[in-house]
């Protein structure tokens, strides 16, 4: 593998290195809590960014249907913190794979979406997953930090009684 894909998953397993780091030892209430309206769990953050991982690189790049259901991840409830590190290995063992294939030429060479027919380039691809991953990993390390932080106000606002 040229050194440009190994740099290339070394970046990606380190943003899901973050997201291992926020979800592990979470409870299951914390991986399904939404701190407000309009706004993702935990669990639905890893599995929308994990699906369109997968969707970027198997469907558009390599042309392998991942059947990806879009509606369905931000409905996901009920994962555990073992399972979302679960589809993290999964994602990087198959990106592994599929870049192995690629070389630095194709970085140009453009390529059909199939979802919306849109014209892209493999390399605005790869750039484009690391893009929307990071996004995401901001919002999942923000949502740990306010669980956290709800958790003390918590404390704060009820503490344990002297007895």
């Amino acid at each position: 593998m040229q050194s440009f894909f190994e740099n290339y998953l070394n970046n990606l397993q380190e943003l899901h290195d973050e997201i291992r780091n926020a979800v592990k030892g979470l409870p299951q209430n914390a991986l399904d809590w939404i701190y407000g309206p309009g706004m993702n769990s935990l669990n639905v953050l890893v599995v929308h960014l994990t699906g369109a991982e997968r969707y970027w690189i198997s469907d558009v790049l390599v042309g392998e249907p991942s059947g990806r259901d879009r509606e369905s991840e931000f409905k996901i409830q009920g994962l555990s913190a073992n399972e979302l590190v679960q589809r993290l290995g999964e994602n990087e063992n198959y990106i592994h794979k599929a870049l192995e294939t690629f070389t630095l030429q194709e970085l140009d060479k453009k390529i059909i979406s199939p979802r919306d027919g849109r014209e892209v380039a493999v390399g605005w691809v790869l750039f484009y997953v690391l893009k929307h991953t990071a996004l995401h990993v901001g919002q999942i390390q923000l949502t740990h930090q306010l669980w956290e932080q709800r958790k003390q106000v918590v404390r704060r606002r009820y503490p344990k009684e002297k007895g």
